[in-house]
């Protein structure tokens, strides 16, 4: 920036140097729109660089529990670059933040996890975990490869991550994708009605039994659908839905990406609903998304069905001593300040901020748990995302659902100031 610009036309230029050089995810190729180029931030705040600010409705993608700008991870990755910036994970190499990390996530995971495989990320961990469980279930049945997912879920970019996606727009114009993906329907009462989870087990059940069990590998679901529209499931889902796969010799990989290391008020929402994962897959929050990590939790049956197997997958940055050493820094911010209750009390208070909207036409449902919210229209919700901008605050437009997923350090200012904005542009939509 030089002595004489100001803050709009820097932030006009670097837009316009954005656009000659950069393709962002999730935008049409050829006709970008002029980019919000951001400048710092500070726990649920965010400033771009013409000096505007907003509070952050959705930590960029669910990734920054503790918040923006914490100098103690700072502090964290530049001990840890001084002294191994990274070696390789492959073999017998190793390093000791990335064992010290694997004992830590083992030790706040629910029982029966016992080994660790570490990513970049979470559409990496998917990619993981749907090769393990084909790896470790075709050695006695080559058969056994097919995979359950579910309408609504979202699991990531990848081939298998993808083909494992439910949600037909982000599907669209990348086939073929992995095949022996087969798909069950979205867990929400608003779709079933009150009798949801007697429906969703008879299908579950009965896809089980056309397929053959003898021919699937694994059940891949989020606690808490996240991009589907942040919609928990009935409470009695998950234990049936378990029941129902172990009869079967059915491994449970439970993705949670979005609702781990407290989003959701827990440090696992699978603890929260009672489930007994054969994998864990986490990302973002591990490291509140300072630097890109992510882990598979690996458990029992998993080992001891893929035991003597070569596992012949990995990527370069496995097990990253800085990304490790940043991980543990942040657990400890969680732990620290309390921010699993945080999530809970915050989360609650939105919530029932939020609670009046349902009783307009044009909104179908308002449903959260800890800091993961949605509001769910009958219509498109981009004219709310970009309203909402406007007026200083960011949220998500997923489809039909607005998405909210704040920093668990969020004030009660900055609440408020969520949910004034949120329900001022959802009323003041058109009928």
């Amino acid at each position: 920036m030089t002595s004489t610009e100001t803050g709009t036309e820097r932030a006009t230029r670097l837009a316009e140097r954005d656009a000659r050089t950069i393709i962002h995810p999730h935008t049409t190729i050829g006709a970008p729109d002029p980019a919000v180029v951001f400048d710092r931030g500070h726990g649920a705040l965010l400033w771009d660089v013409a000096g505007k600010s907003y509070v952050d409705g959705t930590c960029g993608l669910w990734q920054c529990p503790v918040g923006h700008g914490r100098r103690e991870l700072a502090e964290a990755a530049a001990e840890q670059i001084e002294k191994l910036e990274f070696y390789s994970s492959f073999g017998d190499y190793s390093n000791e933040p990335s064992i010290a990390l694997a004992e830590r996530l083992l030790g706040l995971a629910p029982p029966g996890l016992d080994r660790v495989f570490f990513t970049n990320g979470g559409s990496e961990g998917v990619e993981t975990a749907i090769k393990l469980a084909r790896l470790a279930q075709t050695r006695d049945n080559p058969e056994r490869t097919v995979i359950l997912a579910r309408t609504g879920g979202y699991h990531g970019m990848g081939g298998g991550s993808l083909a494992a996606t439910g949600i037909d727009r982000l599907r669209a114009g990348f086939g073929p994708l992995l095949p022996g993906v087969e798909f069950l329907g979205k867990p929400h009462e608003l779709v079933h009605g009150e009798g949801a989870t007697d429906l969703l087990i008879a299908e579950l059940e009965r896809r089980i039994a056309e397929i053959g069990p003898h021919r699937i590998a694994a059940f891949i679901g989020e606690p808490v659908l996240g991009v589907g529209g942040m919609v928990p499931p009935p409470r009695d889902y998950w234990p049936r839905v378990q029941e129902v796969l172990r009869r079967a010799g059915i491994l449970l990989i439970v993705d949670e990406i979005v609702t781990a290391f407290g989003r959701t008020g827990h440090w696992f929402a699978s603890g929260h609903y009672g489930i007994d994962p054969d994998m864990i897959v986490t990302a973002k929050g591990i490291t509140s998304g300072y630097i890109p990590m992510g882990a598979v939790l690996i458990g029992r049956r998993v080992l001891e069905l893929a035991d003597g197997a070569t596992f012949l997958h990995g990527f370069t940055y496995n097990g990253h001593p800085v990304g490790a050493a940043v991980a543990l820094a942040n657990l400890d911010i969680l732990e620290r300040e309390g921010l699993l209750d945080r999530a809970k009390v915050a989360g609650a208070r939105i919530l029932d901020g939020l609670r009046p909207l349902e009783t307009l036409d044009h909104v179908r449902e308002v449903r959260g748990i800890g800091l993961m919210l949605g509001v769910e229209l009958d219509r498109d919700a981009a004219s709310v995302q970009s309203g909402a901008r406007a007026d200083g605050l960011i949220v998500r437009a997923a489809g039909n659902n607005i998405v909210l997923s704040p920093p668990l350090v969020i004030t009660d200012e900055q609440a408020g100031t969520l949910v004034r904005v949120v329900r001022e542009h959802v009323e003041a939509m058109p009928l």
